[in-house]
């Protein structure tokens, strides 16, 4: 069972806290990870590219000049795609990038997104965070002593907050609250911050059957 410290709010030691196994703990599944994220990064796509064809450009209803007798080929409107100002043939239409994903399979990345920061050592625990009142030079100041540097995810509670107005309008943090917790933002993250009341246990993470 991975084990990390547990911090203060103040920043030092508060003992050792124990990760969840099943969730901490296992064997990284690239393939699964890879697949989870290029869908939710194609699901993130506005898919309104659009394109018109011959069909929806103005103009070009009168065919161009006779069929016989020019010397040229024929032709039947200006609008077709090799004419300048024609349609576009075969052009991007709107659509959606959606993909379906099982919920099993997310649920196995988010573990091994999860279990590749803890084996790197990138998960750091807080027993609470510690906020009187919303205040962004404290947070800035509690990340310093927890010696999370870079990019920092940060996981807060639905309901909190004080501690969401204190992390927000910092740079390098991105802020999530549990049920928001993705492989995508874990995986782009230099370390993953959790409190107590926020690490994943026998929370919304579910267990996997395979």
């Amino acid at each position: 069972m991975p084990t990390v410290p547990l911090h203060a709010s103040s920043g030092g030691r508060a003992g050792q806290v124990d990760l969840a196994d099943d969730i901490f703990g296992i064997e990284p599944n690239v393939a699964v990870m890879h697949q989870v994220v290029t869908a939710q990064l194609a699901a993130r796509r506005a898919g309104t590219q659009s394109t018109k064809t011959r069909r929806e450009v103005s103009g070009g209803g009168a065919k161009p000049y006779r069929q016989k007798g020019t010397g040229n080929a024929r032709q039947g409107s200006i609008r077709a795609p090799h004419y300048r100002g024609g349609g576009v043939a075969l052009g991007p239409k709107p659509r959606s990038y959606a993909q379906r994903t099982p919920k099993k399979m997310k649920a196995l990345a988010l573990r091994s997104a999860l279990s590749d920061r803890a084996a790197d050592d990138k998960v750091v625990v807080v027993d609470s965070y510690g906020f009187d009142s919303p205040s962004t030079k404290a947070a800035a100041k509690l990340l310093a002593e927890l010696g999370v540097e870079g990019r920092a995810l940060v996981v807060v509670s639905h309901g909190d907050e004080v501690t969401q107005r204190s992390f927000r309008n910092l740079a390098n943090v991105h802020l999530v609250t549990t049920g928001e917790l993705n492989p995508y933002d874990v995986l782009v993250s230099d370390y993953v911050v959790f409190a107590t009341d926020t690490l994943p246990g026998q929370g919304p993470i579910e267990e996997d059957d395979q």
